[in-house]
């Protein structure tokens, strides 16, 4: 079943149906589910989000489950409408196959829902999930490895396209016991001076850039650790023992829990993009359904998980 942000649609599905059938009996019957299976969905719904969402007796919504019912609303339309911008997208051979690369958390929420979405409506297409390291920003697409894939920063190749998914705040990653580690937040005058980890010599300059906040040191490189990281999980074991600093986009900090890790927001940093890359004119059916989908889905959805700059949110609680 898809999933958006941990969610199963089947769980948001029963919630609907039960507050606007007013009974969980009559929302089972709407569902053609046993009313045990619809009550299970909300309880375990409510489990995830860590809220009640309906008092029971007698039968009403809550102050967050009324929060909560235009955004299951717009979780469940941006799915569906997204399967439906792609149903006339014939299959284009007996068994087609699409390998997505996903970089780290790829698009945060975004990336499960994108690809949940994406099997519900081409189900006879082979969906190969590649992960890929920091050094494959572009490389992993231009050598074929995969078809399309979920990567940040913004890609500048014209061998590439890219549609932006998320346009997120930055945070930088210290060590828990670092002078920073008790801090609320942190401005890129307490960042350019850290000791940050080293990269690959293959990786590009564009994710170098991303990482080290190059524009705002003037185009130089930062103080580095002794350790190297290809990969969140080699970045997040070297910080936690102390040997370095890292920085990410915000959603990070909810894929991510890491014990000697501490997340702080960058108030001044610019914000940047995760985006979805694939080969400039590729004629494939299958890389032409997964951009429309993921492109639907982050318009419709994007909003409900993460906030653009401007926005006026100031929304920390579980995207999901």
């Amino acid at each position: 079943m898809a999933t958006v942000g941990g969610m199963e649609l089947r769980e948001l599905a029963s919630f609907l149906a039960v507050v606007e059938e007013g009974r969980f009996a009559r929302a089972a019957e709407r569902l053609f589910l046993s009313p045990p299976a619809v009550t299970g969905h909300v309880a375990r719904l409510e489990r995830e989000l860590g809220v009640q969402l309906l008092e029971r007796s007698p039968l009403r919504l809550t102050e967050a489950g009324e929060r909560f019912v235009p955004h299951a609303r717009a979780a469940l339309a941006a799915v569906n409408a997204a399967a439906g911008a792609v149903a006339d997208l014939g299959p284009g051979g007996a068994e087609p196959v699409l390998r997505v690369g996903v970089m780290g958390h790829g698009s945060a929420e975004l990336t499960p829902a994108i690809i949940s979405a994406f099997r519900q409506a081409r189900p006879l297409t082979r969906l190969h999930i590649e992960p890929l390291d920091f050094t494959e920003h572009v490389s992993a697409l231009l050598q074929r490895k995969v078809d399309v894939a979920f990567v940040r920063p913004a890609v500048d190749d014209d061998r590439v396209e890219i549609d932006v998914l998320t346009t997120e705040s930055r945070i930088l990653i210290v060590p828990a016991s670092s002078p920073l580690g008790d801090a609320a937040s942190a401005r890129l005058s307490d960042v350019l001076d850290l000791p940050f980890l080293a990269l690959p010599p293959t990786t590009p300059r564009a994710f170098r850039d991303y990482l080290y906040f190059t524009s705002a040191r003037g185009d130089a490189g930062p103080r580095r650790g002794p350790d190297q990281a290809r990969n969140p999980h080699e970045a997040l074991a070297s910080v936690a023992a102390g040997r370095g600093t890292g920085s990410a986009l915000a959603s990070f900090a909810r894929c991510y829990s890491w014990p000697g890790v501490r997340y702080l927001p960058i108030v001044d940093a610019p914000w940047e993009n995760s985006v979805l890359t694939a080969r400039r004119a590729d004629p494939s059916a299958e890389v032409r359904a997964f951009r429309t989908l993921a492109t639907a889905i982050a318009r419709d959805l994007g909003p409900v998980l993460m906030p653009r700059p401007g926005s006026g949110s100031r929304r920390t609680e579980r995207a999901g």
